[in-house]
């Protein structure tokens, strides 16, 4: 049995994950569809599909945000907590679902140019 690496759920406990593997650093998105999901930037960790495994999926429904991925959150207490690309081997979780830290940390910064006019990144030096 592998060991457990992390673990997440949502905010009122009905939905609830694992990993046993590698977890990936976290990516701060800021496209508009994960602006309007999270109420601001997406920030997420991820790992492979056979490393991640749901340990409760009450409330968790899925929705199709765009032609390329599926969105997952809680139903009952409205938490943001997945993303998955069509046939993608790996599946993101929210950053902020992680029942303890991991060790990961924020890698990166995508979409940028579609970041909310409200709020200013610092250059990397």
């Amino acid at each position: 049995m592998s060991e457990v690496t992390a673990r997440g759920s949502c905010l009122c406990g009905g939905v609830r994950y694992q990993v046993t593997g590698p977890v990936q650093d976290v990516t701060a998105c800021h496209c508009t569809q994960c602006r309007k999901q999270s109420g601001h930037y997406w920030a997420s960790s991820g790992a492979a599909d056979g490393d991640f495994e749901l340990l409760s999926e009450e409330g968790l429904k899925w929705y199709r945000a765009s032609d390329s991925a599926i969105r997952g959150f809680c139903a009952t207490c409205g938490s943001a907590l997945f993303w998955k690309k069509n046939e993608q081997d790996r599946i993101s979780f929210s950053a902020g679902s992680l029942d303890e830290h991991p060790g990961v940390t924020l890698a990166k910064h995508i979409f940028t140019d579609d970041k909310g006019d409200y709020y200013t990144l610092e250059p990397k030096e």
